[in-house]
């Protein structure tokens, strides 16, 4: 086990490079959004109406929010909404995707 005192003022880096690791807890955050995305998006209920953005009602002011969505998108690399949306529909093919990503995904 690697310790280092807080007087030593190494950077995150520095110490990943020591201690022969590396970052993984975004990998596994994207993973699990991903997987619960899929989940929610073949059920086809409210939390599907609300995450594909047909409800009513306004956007409120300000910049426009992130969606988790567009993330989603970057991270497995896929070109379209629509195709991404296709891919949830159908299990293997998302669970497929999410492993790529997973594996060669960036944060």
């Amino acid at each position: 086990m690697l310790r280092i005192s807080w007087t030593e003022r190494k950077s995150n880096e520095t110490v990943l490079i020591e201690a022969n690791s590396r970052r993984s807890l975004i990998k596994t955050i994207r993973k699990r959004q991903a997987t619960f995305l899929g989940h929610v998006m073949r059920r086809k209920k409210l939390e599907h109406l609300i995450t594909t953005g047909k409800r009513d009602g306004k956007r409120g002011r300000g910049k426009q929010r992130a969606k988790m969505m567009d993330g989603l998108k970057r991270w497995l690399g896929s070109g379209s909404s629509t195709e991404t949306m296709t891919a949830m529909g159908h299990r293997e093919l998302w669970r497929n995707m999410i492993t790529d990503a997973s594996k060669h995904g960036t944060g």
